[in-house]
């Protein structure tokens, strides 16, 4: 999925932000693929961004830090949270804040089935789940918009704001258009929600009209679920909602052999910003034992690669993980007993 602006390729600065939990551990072996594939980079490393610099400081992200991101070729995140700072805004001003900064509001999320024995699915000729989650990444329920009445009283009250803008179902719409390769589908409940859904359907067959050439078609989100777990073959871009596509996401990355595979980009085509990132959280249960997965930030990795105008070092890449996983060099998450630093060095060995 190459949709990064290859003159960008002037700028060589990686942002990498290895953060909390997992994230420093399963980014290490992501980046030692920079190297590896003798890319022209240089990584910028923002170590300090992270759980305990808000715990010290009380922010996460400082002017300074949103300069040197929003001037990078890239931005490759590890993860982000931590279990001390559930009640407070931290995720959000860091994670969100920078989708909404750079504006970054399609979130693609790909799910591919790198070998038969991962499926949960027991028809084989339906396992091989090959697909892009295109997810509106910057409106919707999570916009923040909202509120509470009468906050922590039985008669409490709470709003959350679903927000859809016809600039923002539009372009969304058209960027998943733009990655298809057999089809688009989009998926909403605009059966029940009445505004937010009329406005969806309006902007897709605007979108739909834009792109005859596309075969394209509407599901809602039930039976969209549905469908997924009985034939996820028929699926290859679904486009939908920031809430919808949080769900269907991981949905498809369960059919896929769960969330240590998932990559994701958040891209914004216009100004080519992109920033990266495993779909998977933190993980603070299992962080410093050497057991987390991956994968999921090299195959991130991989898409960064290829948004710079690499696709040809970011297949090759792919290759190598699905050779890693064939051979069983992996994780126990995916059945097997390699630690996080093994799995990483399968996959340099395997890289050609």
């Amino acid at each position: 999925m190459q949709d990064g602006d290859p003159g960008r390729g002037a700028v060589s600065r990686i942002a990498v932000v290895p953060g909390d939990g997992i994230g420093p551990e399963v980014i290490d072996p992501a980046l030692a693929l920079f190297d590896r594939l003798a890319l022209d980079v240089e990584l910028d490393v923002l170590d300090h961004v992270n759980a305990e610099t808000y715990l010290r400081t009380g922010r996460a992200l400082t002017e300074e830090d949103l300069d040197r991101l929003r001037g990078s070729a890239a931005i490759l995140l590890g993860a982000v949270g931590d279990p001390r700072l559930h009640d407070t805004p931290y995720v959000r001003s860091v994670l969100t804040r920078l989708r909404a900064e750079l504006d970054l509001y399609a979130n693609c999320r790909p799910a591919r089935l790198w070998h038969d024995r991962l499926s949960p699915l027991r028809e084989e000729k339906r396992r091989g789940i090959d697909c892009v989650i295109v997810r509106e990444n910057t409106e919707g329920l999570y916009s923040g918009i909202g509120g509470a009445l009468g906050d922590g009283t039985a008669r409490e009250v709470a709003l959350d704001v679903d927000v859809s803008t016809y600039h923002g179902v539009s372009r969304v719409l058209d960027f998943a258009f733009s990655v298809a390769r057999t089809s688009v589908c989009v998926v909403d409940k605009a059966n029940a929600v009445r505004h937010g859904g009329s406005l969806w359907q309006r902007c897709w067959r605007e979108a739909v009209a834009r792109h005859p050439e596309v075969p394209a078609r509407h599901l809602y989100v039930d039976a969209a679920a549905m469908k997924l777990v009985m034939d996820p073959t028929e699926f290859d871009v679904i486009v939908t909602n920031n809430a919808h596509g949080d769900i269907l996401s991981d949905l498809t990355a369960g059919l896929a052999g769960g969330l240590g595979l998932a990559a994701s980009a958040n891209l914004n085509v216009a100004t080519g910003h992109g920033l990266f990132e495993p779909v998977h959280g933190s993980a603070p249960d299992i962080a410093g034992t050497g057991t987390a997965n991956p994968l999921a930030a090299i195959l991130s990795a991989a898409l960064l690669i290829e948004h710079l105008g690499h696709p040809g070092e970011a297949e090759a890449v792919r290759d190598a993980v699905a050779r890693v996983i064939e051979h069983d060099q992996v994780t126990r998450d995916l059945g097997g007993v390699r630690s996080t630093q093994e799995v990483g060095a399968a996959v340099l060995a395997e890289l050609r």
